[in-house]
C-alpha cells in the first residue's frame, strides 16, 4: 500500500470525525443583585434560549461596596433562577461565593 495514499485517507477520516462532533460552549450571564422583574426575564429567557442550543450557562451575580452585607438577595435570586429553570436544566455547579460575586453553572438535561 502508498504511504501517501494511507496518509491522505487518515487525513480524511480525522477531518470527517472532527465535522461531526458537537463542541459545548459555556455562555455567561451576568447579573446584580437588585436586578428588576423585566430585566431577570430577559436574562432567564436568554438561559433557556443557550440551554435549548446545547451550551452551559455561567451565571455570575456581582456585588459591589455594601451590597455584600446583604449576600442574602444573591442567594435568594439564585433559588428563584433553580426554580425557574428547573424544567429545562440541571444545576452542574451549586452557587458558591468567589471574592465579591456568586457563581453557578446550569446544563442542559
Amino acid at each position: 500500500m502508498d504511504y501517501g495514499k494511507f496518509k491522505y485517507q487518515s487525513q480524511k477520516k480525522a477531518a470527517e470525525a472532527k465535522k461531526k462532533q458537537k463542541t459545548i460552549g459555556i455562555k455567561e450571564i451576568k447579573m446584580r443583585p437588585n436586578i428588576d422583574t423585566h430585566d431577570y426575564e430577559v436574562k432567564l429567557k436568554n438561559m433557556k434560549k443557550f440551554i435549548e442550543f446545547g451550551d452551559k450557562v455561567k451565571i455570575s451575580l456581582m456585588f459591589r461596596g455594601r451590597e455584600m452585607s446583604h449576600s442574602e438577595l444573591g442567594m435568594k435570586l439564585f433559588n428563584r433562577i433553580k426554580l425557574d429553570i428547573d424544567e429545562t436544566a440541571k444545576i452542574e455547579l451549586e452557587p458558591k461565593f468567589e471574592g465579591r460575586q456568586i457563581i453557578m453553572v446550569i446544563a442542559p438535561k
